[in-house]
């Protein structure tokens, strides 16, 4: 179950349309929700930034940029590369920079791209926004895995 999002005249809806991820499980769950929006072959991963998710500085803490990250990427592969859609692909490494804070309240948003894929790895790349201002980027090399079961893919 999602926890309710924040929403308020200080903290608005969610962007048009962003629908919410379908699957995830529970560390989606209890840190979530979060939202997708498909355009073509790209997507974009969103996330309303609450007081949950804030370190002791109020701001987005670390952990949850770099796991936003790592859902991000893999989502984005699994839109533009047809061939590694249905693939679970575990993450081997993942490099976060970290560009600017993410404040409460402000609208998180991350699009990715694929890099290349081998017959094994894939390498791709991603950048997160706090409303509109690039706060942290991401490169990230995962492996291609079995096929997930329906109940997981987004």
């Amino acid at each position: 179950m999602h926890p309710e999002p924040l929403v308020s005249l200080s903290h608005p809806a969610i962007p048009p349309g962003f629908q919410a991820l379908p699957a995830g499980g529970e560390f989606i769950g209890i840190n979530g929700p979060l939202y997708l929006l498909h355009q073509g072959a790209d997507v974009r991963l969103g996330l309303r930034v609450e007081p949950r998710h804030l370190n002791p500085m109020g701001v987005l803490h670390g952990g949850m940029t770099a796991s936003f990250c790592d859902m991000l990427i893999p989502l984005s592969v699994h839109r533009k590369s047809p061939e590694l859609g249905q693939r679970f692909l575990p993450t081997i490494s993942l490099q976060v920079d970290y560009l600017a804070p993410a404040p409460l309240g402000c609208w998180l948003e991350g699009t990715a791209e694929l890099l290349r894929a081998t017959r094994t790895l894939v390498f791709a790349q991603g950048l997160v926004t706090a409303d509109g201002v690039p706060c942290a980027r991401a490169s990230g090399v995962f492996k291609i895995g079995p096929e997930m079961p329906a109940a997981l893919r987004a």
